[in-house]
């Protein structure tokens, strides 16, 4: 990795501040992993498309939102990694039903923003803990929906700082992922609510709310669910099969709780819960012939 503060020097000038040498790990909620060589946190899709048109196409991009399910590997993260500021944000409901949320804006505030506007049908977004743009690119879902089922469209910045509208036929969602191009940066989104009744729209968040309490170890240093439910099965129940709940590597230990989670009980480095997590998959593969693929999003360079 190359010293952040010659990079700075070679980025466009913007208002968003860069921070060479960030330690994003205190950005997850592993709290594990190295540096991104430089953070860059653009205040609004203004200065975010400036950027982007005037930045080097040699200069690699990693865009990283709440942290919720993300993994950092231990050798940081080359190039420019993106959080996007306040100005993403925002979350405002129409009178034709719709909620139009920046792409910054927690899944549990669309969720709140629509009880206060006695909205149902995306009462489901109270149980994932992520942002809405995460949401769009893994096509995020808990408690039988997912993003597919209410997004309108969804508006980006290509990597030349260009807008982009996407509906939602060409997002191309699947379980768990979008197939809208990868180098797309995702600042807004529009999903379509119906009228309801605020006292059953918010028992049904309290029901969702306290499912997650008890059944996931929220209250842990996690990245949420490890691996997609493979076709007909549960990965939980696979990986309990394969004898994993408990097992651990140092300080990363797969939940007693929720055994398709993954635990930092402090000390556990990046590359040490993606190790576990390989141990994991091996041992299921050998039990049941049965290959888990990776939920959660793992980025930068393994240590050395």
């Amino acid at each position: 990795m190359a010293h952040g503060a010659s990079l700075v020097a070679r980025l466009p000038r913007v208002r968003g501040p860069y921070q060479p040498g960030a330690a994003i790990k205190d950005l997850t909620w592993f709290r594990a992993g190295g540096p991104a060589e430089v953070l860059y946190i653009p205040p609004d899709a203004e200065d975010l498309a400036l950027f982007l048109k005037e930045l080097s196409p040699d200069v690699p991009v990693t865009l990283i939102g709440v942290g919720s399910n993300l993994l950092v590997r231990d050798g940081g993260v080359d190039g420019v990694v993106i959080r996007l500021g306040r100005g993403f944000m925002n979350v405002t409901a129409d009178p034709m039903n719709r909620l139009r949320a920046g792409a910054a804006a927690l899944d549990v505030a669309v969720a709140k923003a629509a009880l206060e506007a006695g909205l149902t049908g995306l009462e489901f977004m109270r149980g994932i803990p992520g942002t809405v743009g995460g949401g769009l690119r893994m096509n995020a879902g808990a408690y039988g929906r997912e993003f597919k089922d209410v997004l309108v469209e969804a508006l980006a910045l290509d990597r030349r700082g260009a807008r982009v509208r996407l509906t939602n036929t060409q997002m191309g969602f699947e379980y768990r992922r979008a197939n809208a191009p990868a180098d797309l940066i995702f600042v807004e989104a529009v999903f379509q609510a119906a009228p309801g009744e605020k006292p059953a729209i918010e028992a049904r968040m309290n029901e969702i709310t306290d499912a997650r309490s008890s059944t996931q170890p929220i209250k842990s240093r996690t990245g949420g669910s490890t691996f997609k439910n493979p076709p007909g099965e549960k990965a939980w129940q696979l990986i309990d099969r394969a004898g994993c709940r408990g097992l651990r590597r140092g300080d990363a230990e797969v939940s007693t709780m929720h055994c398709n989670f993954l635990i930092n009980h402090g000390k556990a480095s990046g590359d040490e819960i993606e190790a576990l997590g390989e141990e994991v998959r091996a041992k299921v593969k050998a039990a049941t012939g049965i290959e888990l693929e990776w939920e959660i999003k793992r980025i930068g360079k393994k240590g050395t």
